[in-house]
């Protein structure tokens, strides 16, 4: 009972905040929209998104976890990320391709149901960035699976992802645009 006494005591400690500039990802709403236009297009649906970490020092999983955050805030859109790549439509994969992941990644690939997109996310994902010519990479993503999109940058930015996302669902892999 001293609790609620105290609380009624104290009354209100809060105070209406000031008009605050507009968030980092709220010039993405645009972006956004479109490519929630587009998966209904292509999938008439939302996209279900399935991240794979290839070998990458994580600086792109950082990216791809704020467009699933409160700024970007993607599932009012229609995009969301799955744990299965057999209910993905589209794989976003992130850093070089390290020898002990080729195989789990061509696995990933090849569970994700048709007609499937991967964007190869990060500059390490398009050349090997700073691990190019280490002894335990692979190679670059495409060069273990088709890729409909790259994205640079180390790491990219959110805006950047969002715009490779809307880049392979405007791509039409059989007539190659």
């Amino acid at each position: 009972m001293k609790l609620f006494a105290k609380i009624f005591q104290a009354g209100l400690a809060t105070e209406d905040l000031a008009p605050a500039a507009p968030l980092p990802g709220a010039g993405e709403d645009g972006l956004a929209r479109e490519i929630a236009a587009q998966a209904r297009r292509r999938f008439g649906r939302a996209v279900a998104i399935r991240q794979v970490d290839a070998g990458s020092c994580n600086g792109c999983e950082l990216e791809i976890g704020g467009l699933a955050g409160p700024v970007y805030d993607l599932e009012r859109f229609g995009l969301h990320f799955v744990a299965s790549p057999r209910h993905a439509d589209l794989l976003l994969v992130t850093g070089p391709v390290t020898r002990n992941m080729a195989a789990p990644l061509r696995k990933t690939w090849e569970a994700t149901p048709d007609p499937k997109l991967v964007v190869a996310i990060g500059d390490c994902a398009h050349d090997c960035g700073v691990f190019a010519g280490s002894y335990a990479v692979a190679g670059r993503v495409q060069d273990v699976i088709p890729v409909d999109a790259v994205v640079a940058g180390c790491p990219p930015a959110p805006a950047d992802i969002l715009r490779g996302i809307l880049a392979a669902l405007g791509r039409d892999r059989k007539s190659g645009r």
